[in-house]
């Protein structure tokens, strides 16, 4: 195997023309410059110098490893560069797939210190709800996913291969229109006092959540509507077509017109986290940014 050192030190001596010359452009001895030639033509195999009076001269083996080393060399120092340069945080990529009232609300702060701290390092971001996302980190398609689970629901252990980040805890509300009888409601209402409404469902994961919790109040609910969509679900509260029930994070994504938030009880809350590989999490610009997902986590919990 061919060593960039003894590429190194064959360079000097063809440019110098001798084992001391090259010796002294490289700060080292003459007999540690002869060292690491016998060492480079045992591993090719063939000479590559021959002694010509005072001087050193390439064999035609010597002349082609020169003529190759300069790319080489060269290669290598742009790579080891730009390794440096990521490992210093002056350059990176990372790629982030966040569920959508993530992305409207913890996303854009963390990216917005990010970028100021490490102005070299980038972020993608993509859009993917749980379990999606996590099986995109697993399948190497993203560095970071942001995502949630409910308190007391089944599965916590399939994350248990991951680094996982905890972002914040979020609690499920009510949203009922504004001349709703519960819209001025300072306390909290018991699920069960909903039971007889019609119901708008959000997305798949949280519709499942909202029938596990109707029904363990002893009703199920009639879905008048269903929508991935948290504007439209607000939008539809605030017509009069029903109440929903949303994570706050979700509502503080949007511009909750015409409706009112009721804190439901029993409390049902979901865990936010952040998610990276146990090898990626080594990574400096993940590391950042994880770090700064979680400050904008502590905000926004701080703001409640």
């Amino acid at each position: 195997m061919i060593e960039a050192r003894h590429l190194r030190v064959l360079r000097a001596v063809a440019s110098t023309g001798s084992f001391s010359a090259a010796g002294r452009e490289l700060g080292c001895t003459q007999p540690a410059v002869s060292q690491q030639m016998k060492a480079l033509e045992a591993s090719v195999g063939t000479p590559l110098l021959v002694r010509t009076g005072r001087e050193m001269r390439l064999t035609q083996a010597g002349e082609a490893l020169v003529r190759h080393a300069a790319g080489i060399i060269a290669g290598l120092t742009a790579a080891e560069e730009e390794v440096a340069a990521i490992a210093g945080l002056r350059a990176g990529r990372v790629r982030l797939v966040s569920f959508p009232s993530g992305s409207s609300t913890l996303v854009p702060t963390a990216l917005a210190a990010l970028r100021a701290a490490h102005p070299g390092t980038r972020v993608s971001l993509e859009e993917a709800e749980p379990p999606n996302s996590v099986e995109l980190l697993r399948e190497g398609d993203c560095d970071v996913a942001l995502a949630f689970r409910y308190e007391g629901a089944a599965g916590a252990e399939e994350w248990d291969d991951l680094v996982v980040r905890p972002l914040l805890t979020d609690r499920l509300v009510a949203l009922v229109p504004e001349g709703h009888r519960f819209a001025r409601t300072e306390g909290a209402v018991g699920i069960g006092e909903l039971a007889r409404e019609s119901w708008i469902a959000g997305c798949p994961r949280c519709r499942g959540q909202l029938v596990e919790v109707c029904e363990g109040a002893g009703f199920s609910p009639r879905i008048d509507f269903a929508t991935d969509d948290y504007p439209a679900v607000v939008g539809l509260v605030g017509a009069g077509l029903g109440v929903a029930v949303l994570p706050q994070l979700a509502v503080e994504s949007v511009r909750p017109r015409g409706v009112r938030t009721v804190t439901l009880e029993p409390a049902v809350r979901r865990e936010i986290v952040a998610l990276t590989l146990p090898d990626l999490a080594q990574v400096p610009a993940v590391t950042a940014t994880l770090d700064e997902l979680a400050r904008a986590g502590a905000r926004q919990s701080a703001t409640r």
